[in-house]
């Protein structure tokens, strides 16, 4: 349910005290717990450091985040890919390629190396 238009938005006061009268190069990251607190047009360029939980992961505030809740950008779960078998057989193919492209850059480094080497008298 949205908030009310008549109480206006939601924005905690000790973080409008925080970055009240500083700039966002100043200020630093600015740690927060206020998840629920949305995001106003004097917040955009500061970095703050929103708590999921259990850490704070940093969130850079832009232009398009206005008017969204700082909780949005601090996920609380982490997802974990769902396994079995398929999964399996492609992460190994995936290791395979990966291996694949790495052995044959280093022979592409090698034959230029030797094609640049020039022997000396």
């Amino acid at each position: 349910m949205t908030r009310s238009l008549k109480k206006g938005p939601y924005l905690d006061p000790k973080l409008l005290k925080k970055i009240s009268g500083k700039k966002p190069e100043q200020a630093g990251v600015i740690k927060t717990w206020a998840r629920r607190s949305q995001i106003s047009p004097e917040m955009v360029g500061f970095t703050f450091a929103v708590h999921n939980g259990r850490t704070h992961l940093e969130v850079l505030v832009s232009e398009e985040m206005v008017g969204h809740r700082l909780g949005e950008f601090s996920p609380t779960r982490k997802f974990v890919r769902h396994g079995g078998k398929m999964q399996k057989e492609e992460e190994q193919k995936r290791k395979e390629a990966e291996i694949a492209s790495a052995q044959a850059a280093k022979e592409r480094a090698a034959a230029a190396e030797i094609k640049h080497e020039s022997p000396t008298k």
